[in-house]
């Protein structure tokens, strides 16, 4: 788990890094420079220590460039504010896949509810779209402040709440049929 948040937060060090400097500083442009060379220098780094690079690192680092660079250009912050969107459309996708949740839950689970977990992988998809489109509606308004409040508490927290739900539904499913095992034993 530690090494998934690791890679996580690395992931979207350039993120991270936009928000924190516009919440610190309110300025677009400082942010969005900031942002671009960090992703520059995260992939000079990596390349330096001869770590090959997976297709989402690249794809960060592209969007990275053409998104800040557009906004540099443009004076435009809201196409620097789309990043998240592209990763959570990105997410999304990968999650329509079926079965993808399996491989991540415990045996109980897989072993006794997993039509529930497919199930829950699809709406874990939905969520993504839906986080995706919610920041694009938010991002368009233009206001900075709405969207760190958007991406840093509303996306991360219906994250923790699906989570959470997603957990108390597969202990009940489970605890009904393992129930209802031990009854028809």
């Amino acid at each position: 788990m530690k090494n998934v948040l690791a890679q996580i937060a690395t992931d979207f060090l350039a993120t991270l890094l936009f928000l924190a400097v516009f919440l610190a500083t309110g300025n677009v442009v400082i942010a969005t420079v900031l942002a671009i060379a960090a992703a520059v220098a995260q992939f000079i780094y990596a390349r330096s220590k001869g770590r090959s690079l997976d297709l989402i690192s690249w794809a960060s680092l592209a969007l990275v460039l053409v998104l800040g660079g557009t906004t540099l250009i443009t004076q435009d912050p809201r196409f620097v504010l789309m990043k998240p969107s592209i990763a959570h459309f990105a997410i999304g996708a990968i999650m329509l896949r079926p079965g993808w949740m399996l491989r991540y839950l415990p045996p109980i689970v897989t072993g006794n509810i997993p039509d529930l977990a497919r199930k829950a992988g699809y709406a874990w998809a939905a969520l993504m779209f839906a986080i995706g489109l919610g920041n694009i509606a938010v991002a368009w308004t233009g206001d900075l402040k709405l969207w760190a409040f958007y991406v840093s508490v509303v996306a991360i927290g219906a994250k923790i709440i699906a989570f959470g739900a997603v957990y108390l539904v597969f202990r009940s499913a489970i605890g009904q049929k393992l129930t209802a095992k031990a009854a028809n034993a």
